[in-house]
């Protein structure tokens, strides 16, 4: 199998805060520009962060800018995401993915260009 498999999510109070992880299956981590996606019901997929495999740059959706940090540890061969100062609109299953060439991170990546999509964790954020 090739894929993430996504854990962590849960439900949580505003202002609250989470730790998902990507367990990656089949590839190396640190191959790859690797993104966070999540997806509302009845919203399309979008990006959420996006980490660079060259040089380590992190790119983040301004929606959650200064909240969200995107992090990898090789070592496990695991994706984080840590969100903090969560809000309502943040509610959505969250996805890890990958980028194969010749694609990469950026501030907008599309959810096209990425592969080895997992099942996804749910996060669920209301008083």
């Amino acid at each position: 199998q090739v894929q993430f498999v996504e854990s962590g999510g849960g439900s949580v109070q505003p202002g609250g805060s989470l730790r998902l992880s990507c367990a990656a299956r089949g590839f190396a981590v640190l191959q790859y520009d690797i993104g966070w996606f999540r997806q509302a019901p009845g919203k399309e997929r979008e990006g959420v962060s996006c980490i660079s495999r060259s040089d380590g740059t992190a790119y983040y959706a301004n929606s959650v800018k200064g909240r969200f940090t995107i992090g990898r540890d090789y070592a496990k061969n695991t994706m984080y995401l840590e969100m903090d100062s969560l809000k309502p609109e943040d509610t959505a299953v969250y996805y890890c993915a990958r980028a194969p060439a010749p694609y990469s991170c950026s501030e907008h990546p599309f959810p096209r260009d990425f592969r080895s999509w997992g099942q996804g964790t749910p996060v669920t954020v209301s008083s």
